[in-house]
């Protein structure tokens, strides 16, 4: 089963507070490219796996898809979802991706944010997700990248010229990582690109398109608190097809 830690009292105080959370997409600084990552979503129907406060799911109807379902384990983020959705295209299921089975050939487009790297099973989810994709279906995901779910300790160093370094250690050694990113005790599950790609390929998706995000040139202008962010990639965008 997975942690739900999104309705843990502490962790979700502080998650409703990061940028991504008041500002939903525009509040992402990888939503740019992995928007670009899409299919066309006009008259679509679109499974949004760790859907949260639903975000993404208003986003589909509002460019025009058939429906979408948002499915999410954390109640607390799926009571904001509906709060905020007026849009009957949209419907929320609660349950957890470990076992979550996706009704076969019925979806378009299969998308998640920042979700995958919490499940313990991604071979088998990424089996029924495959399943639920009509021929042709897409999968369009993201997840932190390999490189910062892989240490254990996880802060910035100075090396000997006083620059900054980021300590990646256990990249190979695959499995389960405990941080305390908003709350203590996160669980992830930190897997290396490869496994990524061995798992999406052996659940029979062809590879489309990989990103290893880290913000443009423009976006440090903007925003120069980003800088570090340049220095190692802080997510992995996938696109992927259904045969």
């Amino acid at each position: 089963m997975t942690q739900n830690i999104y309705d843990d009292e502490t962790f979700f105080a502080g998650y409703s507070q990061l940028p991504r959370s008041i500002r939903g997409l525009d509040g992402a600084p990888e939503w740019l490219v992995l928007r670009g990552m899409l299919p066309e979503l006009a008259d679509k129907s679109i499974l949004d796996l760790g859907c949260g406060f639903g975000w993404f799911s208003r986003f589909a109807v509002g460019e025009g898809a058939a429906r979408v379902l948002g499915v999410d384990v954390s109640g607390k983020m799926l009571e904001r979802a509906r709060r905020e959705t007026a849009d009957p295209r949209v419907a929320y299921e609660r349950a957890d991706l470990e076992g979550y089975t996706p009704p076969a050939g019925t979806f378009d487009l299969a998308y998640s944010s920042l979700a995958f790297h919490y499940i313990e099973d991604l071979a088998g989810l990424f089996g029924r997700v495959h399943a639920a994709l009509k021929p042709g279906g897409s999968l369009v995901c993201s997840v932190e990248h390999p490189i910062m779910t892989a240490p254990a300790r996880q802060e910035w160093l100075a090396d000997a010229d006083g620059r900054a370094s980021w300590p990646v250690n256990g990249y190979h050694d695959e499995g389960r990582r405990v941080s305390n990113w908003l709350a203590e005790g996160v669980v992830k599950r930190h897997r290396t690109i490869a496994t990524y790609l061995d798992l999406l390929l052996g659940a029979g998706f062809r590879l489309s398109r990989l990103v290893e995000w880290a913000p443009s040139p423009e976006q440090v202008t903007a925003e120069p608190s980003w800088a570090k962010e340049r220095e190692r990639p802080f997510f992995l965008l996938i696109a992927a097809s259904r045969g």
